[in-house]
C-alpha cells in the first residue's frame, strides 16, 4: 500500500484528534466511513488506526469500533517506544524549537569513551554537544557521538537543524533500533552553565544507543532533560500470560 495515502489520512486523523474535533473516548468514524471519506481501501485506513494505536491516540475495540483515547497533556511529551528527532517532538508539541551547537570535534574513541558508548576502542567519531530551545527556553542539554565513516559530510550546519532529516532524505539512510536507560542525576556544572535551571538539582536523563538497518551502530547519546517541562510516555499492551 503507498505509504503516502495512510500517511495522509494518519496525520489528518491525528490532527482532528488534537484538536477535539473527535472528543476523548468518543468512536472514531467506522472503517467504512473513512474508506469512502478518503477515497482509498479498507488496508489504508487500517494501517493508518494502527500508527495512531501505537502512538496511543486510539484503542481499537473488537466489534465496537475505534477510540480516541488522547487526552491533552501540559508538559512537553517525548516518547519512548518511538524514534524521533527534537525537531519532530517541537513540532508535534506545537512547539518552537532551536538549537545551538556549542561544540562540534571529531575525535577517536580511547578505553573511557568506549566503555561510555559502546563503539570499539580507535573509531572515528564526531562529538557534538547541542542546546535546545523550546519557546526560547534553554531546556535541553544533548551529548552525542556518530559514527564518521556513517556521514562524512556532517557540519555544524546540518546539526543545528535535524541530522535525522539528513541522514534519511540526504544520505538515504534507515534508522531503526535504539536502546534506552532512563535515569534521574544530579545537575552537573555544565548544565548550570548552559540551561535555565530553575533551581531545579537533578536532570531527566535519557541516553540512547542507535542502530542502522544494517546492525550497525551510529549513534550515542546522553540528553539531559530539566524535568518539570517534560514528560516521557509509551503505550504498553498487556499479552495474555502463556
Amino acid at each position: 500500500m503507498p505509504k503516502a495515502k495512510y500517511d495522509t489520512i494518519y496525520r489528518d486523523l491525528k490532527e482532528k484528534i488534537e484538536t477535539e474535533c473527535f472528543s476523548y473516548q468518543e468512536l472514531l468514524p467506522s472503517e467504512h466511513t473513512l474508506v469512502q471519506e478518503y477515497g482509498c481501501s479498507r488496508n489504508t485506513v487500517r494501517r493508518a488506526l494502527a500508527e495512531l494505536a501505537s502512538d496511543g491516540y486510539v484503542q481499537p475495540m473488537q466489534g465496537k469500533g475505534v477510540r480516541n483515547i488522547f487526552q491533552p497533556i501540559t508538559q512537553t511529551s517525548f516518547t519512548v517506544g518511538g524514534i524521533e528527532s527534537f525537531l519532530e517532538s517541537a513540532l508535534r508539541n506545537h512547539q518552537k524549537p532551536r538549537t545551538k551547537i556549542l561544540q562540534f570535534a571529531e575525535l577517536e574513541t580511547g578505553e573511557k569513551i568506549s566503555r561510555r558508548t559502546g563503539f570499539p576502542l580507535g573509531t572515528q567519531l564526531f562529538y557534538l554537544q547541542r542546546l535546545r530551545y523550546l519557546d526560547d527556553v534553554p531546556l535541553i542539554l544533548d551529548h552525542n557521538y556518530f559514527l564518521k565513516e556513517l556521514m562524512p559530510g556532517l557540519t555544524p550546519e546540518i546539526a543545528e537543524h535535524s541530522i535525522y532529516e539528513y541522514l534519511e532524505q540526504t544520505l538515504g539512510f534507515t534508522i531503526t533500533t535504539s536502546k534506552r536507560t532512563m535515569t534521574v542525576e544530579r545537575v552537573t556544572q555544565v548544565d548550570e552553565t548552559y540551561l535555565d535551571m530553575n533551581d531545579y538539582n537533578c536532570m531527566a536523563v535519557i541516553t540512547s544507543q542507535t542502530f542502522n538497518a544494517d546492525g550497525i551502530q551510529f549513534e550515542y547519546t546522553q540528553s539531559r532533560h530539566r524535568p518539570d517541562h517534560f514528560q516521557f510516555q509509551d503505550v504498553a499492551v498487556r499479552k495474555k500470560p502463556g
